[in-house]
């Protein structure tokens, strides 16, 4: 008996073995948690893509509603860009737990500076960078995409000097608005549980940002990417599930409604904005099947 259960075990480590060795290994980073910023949390990853002259970027920034999240991610998510040669980058940045807004979005701001900095070394294409991410990585996407330039020509920073502008976003699940007064309106109320919208000001409770609405105003305009939206930005693209239920059912449901799309269509509309709503079964483009063929279009036919 013994010596069948020793004969088990040592197949199972065997195989065990084979399944390790069989599965492949995630390719390392060309420059791993390198520092943009002048905080702990200011590291990002790069992936530098092979090909004839610089190369175009895509940065993920990643989800979490501003509270959580790591740029870590599972290769098959980027290396389909790599692949076609695009370069590929991802952020961690300050969460609103701590640093309120503006912190986790101007912290993205500057890595996109940064990595314009290290244009040379790194063989990138400043004319061609473009974003993607989902939830609160898409809502700071679309902010950098449709926001006016950062550029501070005159900042003792170097990095600072250096443009905030991208050329697209592709996005999933995001919050075209912050604010309270304009969501709660559009989704019913289960919108505001949701503690990305009371941390994003600093709040520990959607009753103290709604009660403390007057100070926090200004933060939650300038914040929403919706505001910032006109007929000269870059194109933009947005997927959503297609739960068009109203009110919101939940939280979850509710900062990530679908309909956030179609108000943010509906305004490119109107601005004559390059803008792609895909909600199954809602909303689709003739152009666009998905994010990826969007973001290959004009990171590599832009040329």
């Amino acid at each position: 008996m013994r010596i069948v259960i020793s004969l088990f075990m040592v197949l199972v480590a065997t195989t065990t073995v084979l399944q390790a060795a069989e599965k492949p290994e995630q390719d390392a980073p060309t420059a791993a948690d390198v520092s943009y910023g002048p905080f702990a949390e200011n590291v990002l990853d790069f992936w530098q893509a092979e090909g004839e002259g610089p190369r175009p970027l895509l940065v993920y920034i990643h989800g979490g509603g501003w509270t959580a999240g790591d740029k870590k991610q599972m290769q098959a998510r980027f290396q389909p860009f790599l692949d076609k040669g695009i370069s590929y980058a991802a952020i961690n940045y300050r969460h609103t737990g701590k640093y309120p807004l503006p912190a986790p979005v101007h912290d993205a701001a500057r890595s996109i500076q940064f990595l314009r900095t290290k244009a040379d070394d790194w063989n990138i294409d400043t004319k061609l960078i473009a974003l993607t991410g989902g939830s609160a990585g898409a809502c700071t996407s679309m902010w950098l995409l449709l926001h006016d330039d950062l550029a501070n020509p005159d900042a003792k920073d170097p990095v600072l000097r250096e443009s905030t502008r991208v050329c697209a976003a592709a996005v999933g699940g995001g919050q075209v608005s912050i604010d309270p007064k304009v969501i709660e309106p559009w989704l019913g109320p289960n919108v505001l549980k949701h503690r990305m919208i009371n941390m994003a000001v600093g709040e520990p409770t959607i009753e103290g940002a709604l009660k403390n609405y007057d100070k926090h105003e200004a933060l939650y305009k300038e914040f929403s990417p919706y505001n910032h939206l006109d007929g000269n930005d870059p194109p933009l693209l947005m997927t959503y599930g297609n739960n068009m239920k109203l009110p919101s059912v939940s939280a979850g449901h509710g900062i990530h409604h679908p309909v956030y799309g179609v108000k943010m269509k509906e305004k490119a509309d109107a601005e004559k904005h390059e803008c792609y709503l895909l909600i199954k079964g809602v909303s689709n483009s003739d152009k666009y099947l998905n994010a990826n063929a969007f973001l290959m279009d004009k990171l590599l036919n832009s040329q």
